[in-house]
């Protein structure tokens, strides 16, 4: 008797299996809904919903790396008020994902621009980040008149021998304001002899930094009292460094072909004036929009050079459409492999294997 009802129900699960199954899947599905979504006339209990959210959103801490250093000048993290500033800024720029992610993106195109001008100066490699900081990588203007990557008002920018004229502003050109940065680095070491302090001293002055020292009767920046920008400047400095040289320790999964690439040009001496640089770029095989892209220091829509001085044009070597339909670019595979870590390279680096 009992076989024979087993069987039956076999037979009506076999007959019946395709319907059943849809009918488990309704009900999970309804049921699902039922939970997880809000109706007009029914809403998420408080208890469902802090389960839910409880099971599904994760916030971690930050761990504070014990070598923290800025250009080889060790940092007291054991201090809590230096521990607990730094700790700050590393949760503010980890969790700023949409900004932090493209300071990513743009270091990898524009740090292996800046890092030999620092090395050719004796400048550590550390001050990158102040551009990084200072701009985030683009040509912007402060409310103060600062512009550039390096943010310099124009007063700066005449006594270190940047041009800027009616049709020129050499802050914009990253190669020259990388240079009259780093002739601002070494004057203020001559005075500080403390790069913490130099790096300082770019956010409010040598002047300022040498009044407060005193006034304070301190010898590092670590232990001044200063408004709230500078007292943050140089945690700010840590906190990107540890973030974009060590993507993957603070949460972002890079890799190589989510960095913009570095794009090959090919430059131009020009000494004589250019009365239309619409013209001038369409006889270069490109049009306005690139010229200045590639050469934002270019202000107007001709150069004067009355002087014949020279001045370097560059503009792609190739075609500007570098991505595929992948988003791929030329060597965009490499490393792809690795931790993410070292995706941020030196495009000079001959070692580099994929």
């Amino acid at each position: 008797m009992k076989n024979n009802i087993f069987n039956n129900c076999l037979l009506f699960l076999k007959i019946y299996k395709r319907y059943f199954v849809s009918f488990i899947a309704l009900v999970f599905i309804v049921s699902f809904i039922k939970i997880f979504t809000f109706s007009k006339n029914e809403a998420i209990t408080d208890d469902s919903y802090e389960e839910y959210f409880n099971n599904s959103y994760k916030i971690f801490s930050i761990r504070i790396p014990k070598n923290l250093n800025f250009a080889n000048e060790q940092v007291p993290y054991k201090n809590f008020i230096v521990r607990e500033a730094i700790e700050r800024e590393l949760i503010i720029n980890t969790y700023w994902q949409s900004q932090t992610l493209l300071l990513h993106k743009r270091a990898n195109r524009w740090f292996p621009i800046i890092e030999p001008i620092l090395e050719k100066n004796d400048i550590p490699n550390d001050f990158k980040y102040i551009a990084l900081i200072e701009s985030q990588l683009t040509n912007v203007v402060s409310p103060q008149g600062a512009a550039g990557f390096w943010q310099i008002i124009e007063s700066t920018a005449s006594s270190y021998g940047l041009e800027i004229s009616e049709d020129v502003d050499e802050r914009y050109n990253v190669i020259k304001a990388t240079e009259a940065a780093c002739k601002y680095f070494k004057e203020s070491y001559k005075q500080f002899g403390n790069w913490t302090l130099v790096a300082a001293s770019y956010n409010r002055g040598m002047g300022g930094i040498q009044t407060q020292l005193e006034k304070q009767k301190v010898d590092n920046y670590f232990d001044l009292m200063l408004n709230d920008e500078t007292s943050r400047y140089v945690y700010r400095l840590l906190a990107m460094k540890e973030i974009i040289s060590r993507p993957k320790v603070y949460g972002y999964i890079l890799r190589k072909k989510d960095l913009y690439p570095l794009v090959s040009t090919k430059k131009i001496i020009i000494d004589t004036t250019i009365t239309d640089l619409t013209t001038f770029s369409i006889n270069q095989k490109i049009n306005l929009k690139i010229l200045k892209t590639f050469n934002p220091w270019l202000q107007t829509n001709k150069l004067s050079n009355e002087n014949k001085k020279k001045y370097i044009i560059e503009i792609p070597k190739a075609n500007v459409n570098i991505y595929d339909d992948n988003g791929d670019y030329e060597g965009s595979s490499t490393l792809s492999k690795k931790d993410s870590s070292n995706l941020l390279i030196n495009y000079s680096d001959s070692t580099i294997k994929k």
